[in-house]
């Protein structure tokens, strides 16, 4: 069955959660926002695209940091309010230079750094 982004149940800005995953390893290095413009953008290129909610515009992973991440699989969750892109990430997914935005645990009370930036 051919697949349209508008069967997604987005929020009332038009937006759903996406979390990116290693393809390789498993690991969760982000959530960002797409719109259906996002999602079939991201389909068609093979390039993740997010929306950004602060500069309201297209986010192509990776497009002035070098930090691209490339499609390997597209998942809809089942209630089709949230996606999976899994993904070969080239450099740090996070802005603050890690490879995982979640660099920070919370271990008996305390907040706990896992990991630096990378150099």
């Amino acid at each position: 069955m051919p697949f349209d982004p508008s069967t997604l149940k987005y929020d009332a800005a038009g937006l759903i959660p996406a979390i990116a995953q290693d393809a390789a390893t498993g690991e969760v290095l982000m959530m960002a926002w797409m719109n259906a413009q996002a999602v079939a953008r991201t389909l068609e290129s093979g390039r993740v695209t997010y929306w950004s909610r602060s500069r309201q515009s297209f986010w192509v992973k990776g497009e002035s940091s070098g930090h691209v991440q490339e499609l390997v699989d597209f998942r809809v969750d089942c209630d089709r309010d949230c996606l999976l892109v899994t993904v070969r990430q080239t450099g740090p997914a996070c802005h603050t230079n890690r490879r995982s935005c979640f660099y920070t645990a919370v271990r008996e009370g305390e907040e706990v750094e896992l990991m630096a930036p990378l150099l």
